[in-house]
């Protein structure tokens, strides 16, 4: 069946998350995610792209309930997540859609081996089980991810591992709990180049044989062009451009998804020097209406400093917000 004629399994309503900053009578709010309506279906990969500050790891952190959100809704297979409030709905709602961390070795305890660590989880988030089963589904985790043989990977330490290995055992926790939907939070950035392809290998074969879904937050989207299935483009908070991946990045609509796509290195290209990208940061703190990339955008117009520009088809499923681009592209289409 194709993974378009699912339900969702994920989508989020309008979701917002705000932070207070400043002293005690400061009014000053930062805009760390606003308005973000996405969905997730059942085996699908979803990459939201961005550069730092543009509100991915908000949205990452919304998802797992680390964050409660300002304003909006998620909705897990069909239920509010502002239903579940006890810790048991918790612990069984992580288990369905648990996250893996940046740093795979700040995310393991390193007095601890790899077994307790999966155990201590698994009792956790799989409280039927019992010690024996616990060891077989830890076991058949790590040989999903390619960690054997299993029963000596369990009785290692964090430091033991290499980074790649320690990136795997981060997923197999995941896996343990027999997710959903896997929250990987840019997890290949911290590992050598010559590894990284092997992870997001490993994330396309959970989400094609195990029918788990990913959203993938990255920074880089070459990686995003490799392994997912849609694209969320965003920048300072709001979504810019989104679609299925081979539409947004063969047929670009937003200015700032064209500069991302322009910074992606072309091994067949001869070496030039050309201008790098200008203009002011983002403002994210009380950012008023208009468009948030118009400082940086060489086609802004008038109308993008007065009002912000909602998300629009350009062609069925694939949408941008730009005040100029977008409404040509559409009439093209």
């Amino acid at each position: 069946m194709d993974r378009n004629d699912h339900a969702p399994l994920l989508q989020t309503v309008g979701l917002t998350r705000h932070f207070r900053i400043g002293g005690l009578f400061s009014s000053a709010k930062l805009h760390a995610v606003d308005d973000l309506s996405l969905t997730i279906r059942p085996r699908e990969i979803v990459a939201v792209v961005g550069e730092s500050g543009s509100g991915k790891s908000t949205i990452a952190r919304l998802l797992a309930k680390v964050y409660e959100p300002t304003d909006g809704d998620i909705l897990f297979r069909g239920r509010s997540l502002h239903e579940v409030k006890s810790r048991r709905d918790l612990l069984a709602y992580r288990g369905e859609v648990p996250m893996v961390l940046q740093d795979p070795f700040a995310s393991l305890n390193p007095v601890h081996t790899i077994g307790y660590t999966l155990d201590r989880g698994l009792a956790l988030h799989q409280p039927k089980l019992t010690a024996a089963e616990r060891e077989v589904e830890a076991i058949r985790a790590l040989e999903a991810v390619g960690l054997s043989p299993a029963r000596q990977v369990l009785a290692k330490y964090p430091h033991e591992m290499s980074g790649g290995q320690r990136q795997r055992i981060g997923f197999a926790q995941a896996l343990s709990y027999k997710p959903k939907l896997v929250l990987a939070d840019e997890p290949v950035s911290m590992l050598d180049v010559s590894i990284r392809i092997g992870v997001l290998n490993l994330m396309a074969k959970l989400c094609a044989e195990e029918g788990i879904s990913f959203l993938y937050i990255t920074h880089d989207i070459a990686s995003a062009r490799y392994v997912a299935h849609r694209i969320v483009v965003m920048y300072a908070g709001r979504v810019a451009e989104t679609g299925p991946a081979e539409q947004v990045l063969h047929h670009p609509v937003h200015p700032y998804t064209r500069l991302l796509l322009s910074a992606v290195p072309d091994p067949k290209a001869p070496i030039t020097i050309t201008a790098a990208d200008t203009g002011e940061p983002p403002r994210v703190v009380n950012p008023g209406p208009g468009c948030r990339f118009r400082q940086r955008c060489p086609l802004a117009i008038d109308i993008c400093a007065r009002v912000t520009p909602d998300l629009a088809d350009t062609v069925p499923g694939h949408a941008a917000a730009c005040h100029v681009t977008a409404p040509q592209a559409g009439l093209a289409a």
